[in-house]
């Protein structure tokens, strides 16, 4: 019984089927049946081998002759009976076992199936991050679909604002030229960022324009977008806006040229082609955005519209003197051809454009401070503060100017300057100071004259071989306020005036 029980429960291949007194309680693993593995098998065998062990002994107590005479002999059919019956306490071993390998099992499913569903969630969740992202992708496409949709209606705006203005512009323009009124001439500011200079023009240019509106029209033409010189501009209801954009880059000739002097040529040039030949004016006066007028201004440039167009001679007609400094000027009315071009305050025909525009220069001629041997502070408390604004208004188209014309000039100016008396020598300003009537001091060249000009603290400049206001090589101040006249003559300004 020992050997045929050891031999069943160490079978290792198959399942182990233990048969008590009753009804099976296990059936073949491929039919559900429940099962062992092969070393948890050996365990239980094990553990039954000894317990039949202890069995075997009872029962050769209970029969010691049947086991002496044969150990191996089979038991009785009684002994048979009972044994499967003791077996009991072996399958609720092998059940103990078989339960807590279930237990562990299923603990470890449970596990698994933890750490599956932690992944899935996991998945999960991603798939909502990366759902969540393709659609975030989705609406920024859209928006971008629509920015450029936006971008697309806003430049066809740009363009119908453009062509709008434009017209508007046109209109303007014509509802100014369809007046019984034909205009004198246009007025331009010249602007670029300095929104509280251009304030102080325009303030200064309507308390006289205002009356002669019909004769003058404004505009304002700004260099550049600062968008508080454009506003300020658009400010004024009775004022015309223009705007120069200019996206070139600038190429200068020299090194160490200032790229502004070229900016404000461009912008002078589209300035006065839309002037003359986009809106046809006859004339046009150009102001700096730091000028304030005289009274008088409006007048004197009506007066000398007609001697501008008559005298094919005279390029333009400026009202600004750049010997006009209190101490050097005493006479409003005085008026003088100048072979010097100013620059500021000053006004030319469209014709003499039509002329210039094709040779126009590609940079701005400019004050050189460095000419005074001063900084340019020092050159604007010297020479530009000190300038004396006219204050008498003076009605000059009942002024006759006919002497301006080229040939009644120069027999009068070569009249005064002839009866004016000649000083020498170094000492000839000192001289000056004390002389009661008008004189004359002759330079030798340009060293000398600008030896004579800083005594007197007159401009020393020269351009082309031109002193600044000069006329035959001849300039002309008041000197200390007073009628009396210097007059600073070349070799050969006498000669040139026919003397």
């Amino acid at each position: 019984a020992q050997a045929n029980f050891y031999r069943i429960l160490t079978k290792q291949t198959g399942p182990v089927s233990v048969h008590p007194c009753g009804p099976a309680v296990s059936s073949p693993v491929h039919s559900g049946a429940l099962s062992l593995p092969a070393t948890t098998g050996r365990a239980v065998a094990a553990g039954a081998l000894r317990k039949a062990q202890v069995l075997v002994g009872r029962f050769a107590d209970e029969h010691p002759q049947g086991m002496r005479a044969h150990p191996f002999s089979p038991l009785p059919t009684t002994a048979m009976a009972r044994s499967p019956c003791d077996l009991r306490l072996l399958l609720l071993a092998a059940a103990a076992a078989f339960i807590y390998i279930q237990v562990r099992l299923f603990a470890t499913q449970s596990h698994y199936a933890d750490r599956l569903a932690e992944a899935e969630k996991s998945e999960n969740q991603c798939t909502s991050q990366l759902k969540s992202l393709i659609d975030q992708v989705s609406m920024q496409q859209e928006k971008i679909v629509a920015l450029e949709e936006i971008k697309i209606r806003q430049d066809e705006e740009r363009a119908q604002l453009k062509i709008l203005v434009q017209d508007l512009e046109k209109r303007s323009v014509q509802k100014l030229l369809n007046k019984n009124v034909v205009p004198v001439a246009a007025v331009v500011i010249m602007a670029c960022n300095r929104p509280d200079y251009l304030e102080r023009t325009v303030e200064s240019i309507l308390k006289y324009q205002t009356s002669v509106a019909s004769k003058f029209p404004l505009f304002i033409s700004q260099d550049g977008t600062n968008g508080a010189v454009k506003k300020k501009a658009l400010d004024y209801k009775d004022v015309t806006y223009m705007q120069h954009v200019d996206l070139e880059p600038v190429r200068t000739e020299r090194p160490g040229e200032l790229t502004a002097y070229y900016k404000i040529a461009r912008h002078y040039k589209w300035a006065l082609d839309e002037l003359f030949i986009k809106h046809n004016f006859a004339r046009v006066i150009i102001l700096e955005d730091d000028m304030e007028i005289a009274p008088d201004f409006f007048d004197y440039f009506e007066a000398a519209a007609k001697l501008l167009d008559n005298d094919k001679t005279i390029m333009a007609v400026s009202s600004w003197n750049d010997n006009g400094q209190k101490q050097f000027v005493n006479d409003p009315k005085a008026l003088y051809r100048s072979d010097f071009f100013p620059g500021l305050g000053w006004m030319l025909t469209k014709s003499t454009w039509i002329e210039l525009s094709p040779k126009w220069p590609k940079a701005y001629p400019y004050f050189k401070s460095e000419s005074a041997g001063s900084s340019l502070g020092q050159f604007f408390e010297q020479y530009l503060e000190p300038i004396r604004l006219n204050d008498v208004h003076i009605d000059w188209n009942s002024e006759d100017l006919s002497y301006l014309g080229e040939d009644k000039f120069i027999t009068k100016f070569g009249k005064e300057v002839a009866s004016a008396t000649p000083l020498h020598g170094s000492d000839a300003v000192l001289k000056a100071h004390n002389m009661a009537v008008d004189v004359r001091i002759q330079y030798d060249d340009q060293e000398d004259f600008e030896r004579i000009a800083r005594q007197f603290g007159i401009f020393e400049e020269w351009k082309d071989g031109i002193p600044r206001t000069a006329y035959k090589g001849v300039v002309v101040f008041r000197y200390k306020s007073s009628r009396r006249r210097i007059f600073l003559i070349s070799p050969d300004s006498l000669s040139q005036l026919g003397l």
